[in-house]
């Protein structure tokens, strides 16, 4: 690909949006301008200030410059005659000219030592407010989204934010005023024709940048989706390995990916050819500018009206123009694309989560039974946009210290139900309550720590084993997190590996069978001594022994909480106060086994069904 080594007017790095995706410029400048002010950078107003000044300093002093030099060549071919003088007023001028060239390259270097502090606060606040702001959103959102898309998006538009200031706020507008300092210079010390050339240049400069830029974007975009084809292919067939290998399917996997590639080299030749075609006009118009720059001071010199060193100052002066027009090709796209990362960025921050905390919400108290926490549903109704069905007037009371299992059929609404006792997801009628009090009326922090979860897919931070564990209350001593892990059954497990409570499992846990997965689950919830546990399948994944064994010991851990279980394998929940069976979101029978059997209903058919699927043949 393209890059800076090529050529330093356009570097090539993957990203770019379409012409139709428009950009609310003033809006985006208003929302990075918001941004660095909450940044709470140390010294924020004195830095910006200091900064602009350094940076506004540099170019006067860039355009200055040249004139000095030419200052010193003028006295230099003037003095013919006290030789010993003209040497030391040439030498002055010349020191001074050397001297402000090396101040005015300097500021940019002490602007960016100045602003750096304020450059990365802003873009850390962006990321941190932003990261805050989706893990509060829904579950709907979240499970509607890609978790890798997510994450680069608020990447993205955290970085876009350092390259817009010094882009935008320290390059490009600096340069627009430096062209005037420049042509106003120029005008005055000259004639206007120089400044008309210097402009002239310039402009014709920006034009041909500009609407080349976008005519490459096609090329890039037709670059960037074949690297992402051939990634995507790539990465798709390694982590699936074990399913290419079981089909034969390795052959396939290379062919798709070497047609990816070649896709890939056609956009690159394309794009690398109409990034050849950028850099020659570039050239052509910086040649001409400078020729008739030339051209005109030399006619200039040559009646008397300037002198050498004036040509020299001339030609220098649009040479240093031309310094920072070099990256604007690549500056022009780079901002087109920092500009939509950073509205990405600030779309997700718009999104309104659905679960929210009102602003009256107030803590919830202790439970007040020893027993545990009473959960009641109350006419509860919920559907989800996916599905053409979801809980219907659920209504359902769960006794301080009880245990009540939900089994029914998929999408029976189980799921559904355990994600509102959390609060994931709030009801569209009825209500739910924990000891009385509305979940919706209590702060999301306080219900956490008073509800436990044990999902059926225990997902895993790639940390320690310790870490995991106490994830739920991280206060907790050393001695508590191997209380929890012995009660889960855990205990040997973690004794027989090498680094015991430092063994690190993985991303996601898949360093751990589904079945340890899952006693650790169980033990994080456990540590989290909550006053209601939800069980979703929490023993799905385990032998039967060992289900056995932490059946036995959550029949321990249900002593002074409620307990709600969600259950396929009815053998699980048979002891439960009471079962409830729910069918296409609505409650169709509940009761206690022996109750449910006797009755020969939709609870008789279940068990049966498995305990016929559980007969030897």
């Amino acid at each position: 690909m393209g890059g800076p080594a090529s050529s330093g007017r356009e570097a090539t790095p993957g990203g770019i949006a379409g012409p139709e995706q428009t950009v609310r410029f003033w809006k985006a400048m208003g929302d990075l301008v918001q941004l660095v002010l909450r940044s709470k950078a140390p010294g924020l107003r004195w830095r910006l200030s200091v900064a602009l000044g350094l940076t506004l300093a540099g170019k006067a002093l860039g355009v200055l410059a040249p004139l000095m030099l030419g200052a010193a060549v003028n006295r230099l071919s003037a003095g013919q005659g006290a030789a010993v003088a003209v040497t030391w007023s040439f030498a002055g001028l010349a020191v001074g000219w050397a001297l402000i060239r090396f101040v005015s390259s300097a500021a940019p270097q002490a602007r960016d030592a100045v602003f750096t502090p304020v450059a990365q606060a802003a873009q850390s606040r962006a990321a941190i407010e932003t990261f805050s702001h989706a893990l509060s959103l829904s579950i709907d959102f979240h499970q509607s989204k890609r978790t890798g898309t997510l994450s680069r998006v608020i990447d993205r538009g955290a970085r876009s934010m350092d390259f817009l200031l010094r882009s935008l706020v320290f390059n490009l507008a600096p340069t627009g005023v430096e062209l005037l300092m420049a042509a106003a210079v120029l005008a005055k010390a000259y004639d206007w024709r120089f400044a008309a050339v210097a402009l002239a240049t310039v402009v014709t400069y920006g034009y041909l940048t500009f609407a080349i830029s976008d005519w490459r974007i096609g090329h890039r975009r037709a670059l960037n989706e074949a690297d992402a084809e051939a990634a995507g292919r790539a990465v798709d067939a390694l982590l699936n390995y074990e399913t290419v290998k079981s089909f034969g399917g390795e052959g396939r996997a290379v062919a798709g990916y070497e047609s990816a590639l070649d896709r890939y080299g056609e956009a690159q030749i394309k794009s690398t050819n109409s990034l050849t075609l950028l850099n020659v006009l570039q050239s052509a118009v910086m040649s001409l500018g400078l020729g008739g720059m030339a051209v005109l001071a030399g006619m200039e010199a040559s009646q008397g009206r300037i002198g050498p060193g004036d040509v020299t100052a001339a030609v220098l002066i649009l040479i240093n123009l031309y310094g920072p027009l070099n990256i604007l090709g690549f500056a022009y796209r780079e901002i087109r694309q920092s500009l939509i990362d950073m509205e990405a960025m600030l779309e997700l921050r718009r999104q309104s989560a659905d679960v929210a905390d009102a602003p009256d919400a107030v803590d919830l108290p202790p439970c007040a039974d020893h027993r545990g926490g009473a959960v009641t549903f109350e006419q509860v109704s919920f559907r989800h946009g996916a599905r053409s069905e979801g809980l219907s007037e659920v209504s359902l009371d769960i006794a301080p210290g009880t245990t009540v299992a939900i089994v029914g059929p998929s999408g029976a609404g189980k799921t559904t139900l355990v994600r509102l006792a959390l609060r994931m997801i709030d009801p569209q009628a009825g209500r739910v309550t924990l000891d009385g009090h509305d979940l919706r009326a209590l702060t999301q922090s306080s219900l956490r720590k008073a509800v436990a979860l044990v999902p059926q897919d225990v997902a895993l931070f790639n940390d320690t084993l310790a870490a995991n564990i106490a994830f739920a209350r991280p206060g907790a001593s050393e001695a508590e997190v191997w209380a929890a892990a012995e009660a889960a059954e855990l205990g040997e497990f973690v004794r027989n590996l090498p680094e015991g409570m430092a063994t690190k499992v993985g991303e996601r846990g898949l360093k751990l069978s589904g079945g340890e997965r899952q006693r650790v689950g169980i033990a994080r919830a456990l540590l989290a001594e909550p006053c209601v546990l939800i069980l979703d399948e929490a023993t799905s994944a385990l032998d039967s022994r060992t289900e056995a064994a932490i059946q036995a010991t959550l029949r321990k851990a249900r002593m002074g909480r409620t307990t709600l279980v969600v259950a396929h394998r009815l053998s699980t929940i048979a002891d439960a106060d009471e079962i409830v069976v729910l069918r296409r979101g609505k409650v169709v029978e509940r009761g206690r086994h022996e109750a449910l059997l006797a009755a020969g209903g939709e609870y008789a058919a279940l068990w049966r069904r498995q305990t016929r699927e559980r007969e030897p043949v």
